[in-house]
């Protein structure tokens, strides 16, 4: 192992190679080092023609070509050819150039990448998952694939035992990106500053065994034989290089330089949070929440956004007796929402990103709370793709198509929406954009593939609730005040089935106080 500057590690990186980079949302982004390799590029020229690899959205979500973090250092042409990214709201910038067909782009789930790290360093020829079927990531669909460059097919659907899978190819790394806290002398590394160990251990692996190499980023040194053998993440066999790194180059998170409430170090205690304002988002929430109520000690992901909004609706209200995870593998405590989304407040235990999916993809989660984009007439949702503006998937593929109960969370139109709450809703001002339409653009969730596997569907916009039922759209509620023709059937293309036992939202979802619904969940279990 040695201990070389950032300018020397970006120096190593040849033309052509492909680059796995670590980090998740603003957590855990070697920035010194991707940052030099965006300047030796910008005075030299080089590297160039890279294929990037990364499983979560990695930066802070600028459109800029410069001044942004994370994989948005990346975003040149020429430097890059190739990215296949889980998430790509990291960099809108790579998203534009993928669609724009200046590179090739591929969007495969998250755990899907981070396990294909594992596929890699085990010698394997790739992972057979049933994650992604019949979603854009089927090859009877896009198969993944962004823009019209694209050179070849990442994905083949194959049967093994009369059952449908898809197959993910393995994907030899040339140099693996990661970050750490502390580094002894022989390279091993411990991560106990770090809101999340993500995939650090599968990418280390993976590079080593295709013989490539490993560059880890820390913030601190230490001697050989300092650092207790159970808080090593990753061992120093693994380990090429080491860059030292400080100050904003070696944040926590983009919010926080250090926040000891994400590690353990202490528990940030109760009084000090402070309840949500009552805002649409709220709203929200609030109904999502009560989906919780007739599940015991559930296990619960939490997507970004508004469902992470539901993890403070249950700590004002005092319904503690459930298990929030994040997919980065945060288990327990309180998910943290953006831009810090990834982190936990007082997490009970933090285990590498592929092992939470293993227990995700195995139907390890109960209940699951996610965005929603577009819902079509068959349920169907798009969280991905909106004309010619990217997202990613991220792992709402593994997480929607492995959990028992699933509820989306959204405003029921977008693009300026207003209201007021009180005893009930009144829209103040619509929303321009319909969210709720006869055909996705960009197929996500498989509304009728869901139902046929048994998941119970839930959608929560502000003022109405819908249950997939066989495939369709029900409305099973609205909000008091809202008028169901004007407000709810006008401002939509989907083709609903109106509940013949249409009911009113709980009123005390739109009132300031605390909806007090603690004894309803205590006597619902």
């Amino acid at each position: 192992m040695q201990i070389i500057s950032a300018d020397a590690a970006a120096s190593l990186v040849q033309d052509g190679w492909t680059v796995a980079t670590a980090g998740f949302s603003s957590s855990g982004i070697p920035e010194a080092v991707t940052e030099a390799l965006e300047r030796r590029f910008l005075t030299s020229g080089a590297p160039r023609d890279l294929t990037l690899i990364h499983a979560a959205g990695q930066g802070n979500r600028t459109v800029n070509k410069a001044g942004g973090t994370g994989v948005a250092h990346f975003a040149h042409s020429g430097m890059t050819r190739r990215v296949i990214g889980g998430h790509w709201g990291g960099s809108t910038r790579l998203a534009d150039m993928a669609m724009a067909g200046e590179i090739e782009g591929y969007n495969l789930p998250q755990g899907v990448i981070s396990q294909l790290y594992r596929a890699t360093a085990g010698g394997k020829l790739g992972l057979i998952s049933p994650i992604g079927l019949h979603t854009f990531v089927d090859p009877r669909h896009d198969g993944g694939r962004l823009g019209k460059r694209v050179s070849e097919d990442l994905v083949d659907l194959i049967t093994l035992r009369g059952r449908e899978y898809l197959f993910y190819a393995a994907l030899p790394i040339q140099c693996g990106i990661i970050r750490a806290t502390t580094a002894d002398t022989r390279g091993n590394l411990t991560a106990e500053h770090e809101t999340v160990t993500q995939d650090m251990l599968a990418i280390a692996q993976a590079a080593r065994n295709s013989g490539g190499i490993v560059i880890a980023q820390v913030k601190r040194l230490t001697e050989a034989g300092a650092l207790h053998p159970h808080m090593v993440r990753v061992p120093g066999i693994l380990v090429d290089y080491v860059v030292l790194a400080e100050g904003d180059h070696h944040r926590q998170t983009a919010e926080f330089d250090h926040n000891p409430a994400f590690t353990g170090e202490i528990r940030e205690p109760h009084h000090s949070f402070q309840p949500l304002p009552l805002d649409v988002r709220k709203i929200i929430a609030r109904r999502a929440a009560f989906e919780l109520l007739p599940h015991r000690n559930p296990v619960v992901n939490l997507g970004t956004g508004i469902p992470a909004s539901v993890a403070a609706v249950a700590r004002e209200e005092g319904i503690l007796d459930m298990t929030f995870t994040v997919e980065a593998g945060t288990i327990g405590g309180f998910p943290a929402a953006e831009p810090t989304f990834g982190a936990a407040i007082n997490p009970e235990a933090i285990i590498d990103q592929p092992s939470q999916f293993d227990f995700y993809d195995g139907g390890g989660l109960d209940i699951s709370f996610l965005g929603l984009g577009e819902v079509d007439s068959e349920g169907s949702v798009n969280v991905s793709c909106f004309g010619p503006r990217f997202n990613g998937v991220g792992g709402f593929i593994n997480i929607t198509q492995s959990t028992k109960t699933l509820v989306f969370c959204g405003t029921f139109t977008g693009q300026g929406l207003e209201v007021r709450a009180g005893d009930g809703l009144e829209i103040i001002r619509e929303g321009s954009t319909r969210k709720f339409v006869d055909k996705d653009h960009h197929l996500s969730f498989n509304g009728p593939y869901a139902s046929g596997q048994g998941a119970r569907t839930t959608y929560v916009t502000e003022r109405a609730v819908f249950k997939l039922v066989d495939g369709h759209l029900h409305l099973t509620e609205i909000a008091p005040g809202i008028d169901l023709q004007r407000d709810v059937l006008d401002q939509c293309t989907a083709r609903l089935v109106v509940s013949d036992r249409l009911s009113i939202m709980d009123r005390r979802i739109f009132r300031a106080s605390p909806m007090g619904i603690k004894p309803i969940a205590q006597a619902a279990q």
